[in-house]
């Protein structure tokens, strides 16, 4: 499948108090352009990006990669630059470059996941690369099955192993971010799947962030004697990430308060007891909370001292600044907002820009012919160089 023309860059201003040096998100200089050849293969051939901050602002420039999606959920980074994209409904892996064409990143799809039962939120979830990919060709889905919600292991082209099963399954709230983290261990977001005692249960698997092995069993040094168990009291999370060694995580509330959350081995971050900031000594506050209108957030990249959220209902992408300890730095500021309709997957890309997707087709946006996106952003400052 190759990919169609992708759209001219968009200039897109946001207003953000935030330095050069945070934008670069580890790179170097302060200039727009084609990242240096990566150790692990070369970049993409992109589009060079072009613009420059102006009335005392910042500007985010914004690329069409690729379209014609549907409902991509997952994206996670090949050694060589290329992405792999899930598809939530298809059940889909498709691999977004690293090679090019005149029109753009060619689309290449590299299977469908048989096993996947999609319905309502559920389906084809969290995709994450093996951090030893390039010996042993592996990558591990997370996905609604006919019982459940699982996560499973593979090669490309080759059927999955599931490695972890029972995790609650419902039409709302089924979880599924994937990724692994600076110490190698793999994690997983849960919802509580319209349960809502789920999340205060220790012993159950719904409403919680998973650390596991690459063979599915518990990590060493989990909280909870021979359980998965990271982290409980979470209503429904599908993004996470880290911030140098800090893990994050962004939280759909119910009606008043979504939350992005810094997660602590064994910590209570309080649903149902508690819907954003409660000051109660026993849950963990959130850094951030938004009205569920301007937010309803589902995915989080992060570079060294910023965060990034893609919203469905805010159709927005909020970006947060860090101080060095971990806490939020000056106000959260929001771009893109209403551009390209409903903002699901987002991941931080190896030259350092950050690449979203867009969610128009899950049934609540209002697609367009080329829906669903999957867009690139930099930006004036930085934010394309290697990182």
């Amino acid at each position: 499948m190759s990919a169609p023309p992708y759209s001219p860059a968009r200039r897109v201003r946001g207003f953000l108090a935030a330095s050069c040096t945070t934008l670069l998100l580890a790179a170097t200089g302060c200039s727009l352009g084609e990242p240096e050849p990566d150790p692990a293969g070369e970049p993409p051939n992109l589009p060079t990006p072009s613009a420059s901050a102006a009335g005392g602002g910042q500007e985010v420039v914004a690329t069409v990669l690729a379209q014609g999606l549907r409902v991509p959920w997952g994206i996670a980074f090949l050694p060589d630059g290329g992405a792999l994209v899930t598809e939530r409904d298809s059940g889909r892996i498709v691999q977004v470059g690293p090679e090019s064409s005149p029109d753009g990143l060619r689309i290449t799809e590299r299977q469908t996941v048989d096993d996947v039962v999609a319905s309502g939120e559920g389906g084809l979830l969290g995709i994450a690369v093996s951090p030893e990919f390039a010996q042993d060709r592996t990558v591990f889905v997370y996905y609604t099955a006919e019982e459940d919600n699982r996560i499973a292991r593979m090669r490309l082209g080759e059927k999955p192993t599931p490695i972890l099963t029972g995790i609650p399954k419902a039409g709302i709230h089924n979880g599924g971010g994937l990724a692994f983290g600076p110490d190698g261990q793999l994690y997983a977001s849960t919802g509580d799947a319209g349960d809502t005692a789920q999340s205060q249960d220790a012993k159950k698997l719904g409403g919680k962030i998973l650390r596991i092995t690459t063979e599915g069993e518990p990590a060493p040094g989990n909280p909870f004697p021979n359980s998965p168990v990271w982290s409980l009291g979470h209503r429904n999370v599908q993004g996470i990430t880290w911030a140098g060694d800090r893990m994050y995580a962004v939280e759909f509330g119910q009606n008043t308060w979504d939350e992005i959350n810094q997660v602590t081995k064994g910590k209570n971050y309080g649903w149902p007891e508690v819907e954003g900031r409660g000051g109660d000594k026993d849950y963990v506050d959130p850094i951030v909370q938004w009205s569920t209108d301007e937010a309803s957030c589902s995915g989080l990249a992060a570079g060294e001292r910023l965060l990034a959220t893609a919203c469905l209902r805010g159709q927005r992408l909020w970006l947060v600044e860090l101080t060095d300890t971990g806490t939020v730095l000056g106000q959260p500021q929001a771009l893109l907002t209403e551009e390209y309709g409903r903002l699901r997957a987002i991941a931080a890309a190896p030259d350092g820009s950050f690449w979203v997707g867009t969610s128009n087709h899950d049934g609540r946006g209002r697609p367009a012919p080329e829906d669903d996106r999957l867009l690139r952003l930099v930006f004036a400052g930085g934010g394309a160089g290697r990182s």
